[in-house]
């Protein structure tokens, strides 16, 4: 497992995505304020059901207890601690371990040979 310098705190917006490419894979990026406090999640920017990475540009809220990314495409809702579509439990989306160290943004991914370059994205 590897950790990548994705973005800085200045590049998110708040309760909403942005893309980030990390190793050639697209990640959705959520920076959300829960009851005062900031909250990271990252998942797969690619929608299973539009087939398309949108991801980032879906629209933040929650069902029931849930945090969720509701798709821009079929508005199916991802759950954004397990990845898990709501109306469809049987598909899920990857989720990522996401941590911020000052003022940068890590993502942690299964590889041993991180790309020399990382962007980041704002998709708003």
């Amino acid at each position: 497992m590897t950790w990548f310098n994705v973005a800085t705190t200045s590049d998110l917006v708040d309760n909403s995505g942005v893309c980030v490419l990390v190793n050639g894979q697209q990640i959705a990026l959520f920076s959300l304020t829960i009851t005062g406090q900031n909250q990271l999640f990252a998942i797969d920017n690619f929608d299973p059901i539009g087939q398309a990475n949108v991801l980032a540009r879906g629209i933040t809220g929650s069902i029931g207890d849930r945090l969720v990314v509701a798709s821009p495409l079929y508005k199916q809702h991802f759950d954004l601690h397990n990845g898990q579509c709501i109306e469809m439990p049987e598909i899920s989306v990857g989720v990522y371990p996401v941590q911020r160290q000052e003022q940068t943004i890590w993502i942690q991914l299964k590889s041993s040979q991180p790309r020399a370059e990382t962007k980041m994205e704002a998709m708003v």
